[in-house]
């Protein structure tokens, strides 16, 4: 926490401008953070740090910048039904200096919300609105970070079947608390790697990372991250899904 702290002030307070959307590229990668009732202010302060510091590290910022076509990166938190609030929006990484900026975005940014229940059915509803904002690319990634079951609401399968999400991969980061966290969640441990596996991840390739507990948050970003930006698995994701679509 204390060095994802010092990174944060170490980069500074700049913020991000509008992006321009003119240019492909060959990834839009959508984050989505849980800001639920489970998640209490210190866990919250561990996700936004974390993906922060997971994002300046150097070989995240390398498989950002690996290639001459930019990722588009864009961040959402989630909670009830109607509780989604974009803390990023879509921004062509196309510079270190642009992914600093991000990173330092997220990290001073603020949850809307507490008190809202796990809608993650509409959590997945919800990107497929984001998506249609994004820039033309290759492959369409969203990740879904979370500690618990969906509780209100349609589950993430019936926004697969309402929405345009056809052609996205799905992946997700597992938060496991190993406890009793609130009144409506209890997990044994591997409880939420096993539910996200079932009933949320879909597409080529997709996966599952597993932090055990907040604290491992950023070391889960870090390996999540590094899988996603793959050259390799960025291309294999672009073979299968249009193969798919042909």
């Amino acid at each position: 926490m204390v060095r994802a702290t010092a990174h944060i002030a170490a980069i500074g307070v700049a913020l991000v401008a509008t992006p321009t959307l003119a240019s492909d590229c060959r990834m839009a990668l959508l984050l989505a953070l849980d800001v639920s009732s489970s998640v209490d202010s210190d866990e919250d302060a561990l996700q936004r740090l974390g993906l922060a510091a997971a994002l300046s590290a150097p070989e995240i910022q390398a498989g950002f910048l690996s290639d001459a076509r930019p990722v588009a990166l864009a961040v959402y938190e989630w909670s009830g039904r109607h509780k989604q609030k974009t803390l990023l929006d879509w921004t062509l990484i196309e510079t270190r200096q642009i992914l600093n900026e991000s990173a330092a975005k997220l990290g001073l940014s603020k949850r809307g919300t507490s008190e809202f229940p796990t809608a993650l059915g509409h959590a997945v509803g919800h990107a497929a609105t984001l998506f249609r904002q994004a820039p033309a690319c290759d492959v369409q990634v969203l990740d879904v970070s979370g500690d618990g079951e969906n509780n209100d609401g349609f589950t993430p399968k019936q926004a697969y079947a309402a929405f345009p999400l056809d052609g996205v991969i799905v992946n997700a980061l597992a938060i496991e608390t190993f406890g009793v966290k609130a009144a409506d969640f209890a997990a044994r441990p591997g409880d939420m790697t096993d539910y996200y596996r079932r009933e949320l991840i879909k597409g080529p390739d997709a996966f599952v990372e597993t932090a055990k507990g907040f604290e491992d948050f950023e070391n889960a970003m870090r390996r999540k991250l590094s899988r996603e930006l793959s050259v390799t698995v960025i291309g294999q994701a672009w073979s299968r899904v249009s193969e798919k679509s042909n």
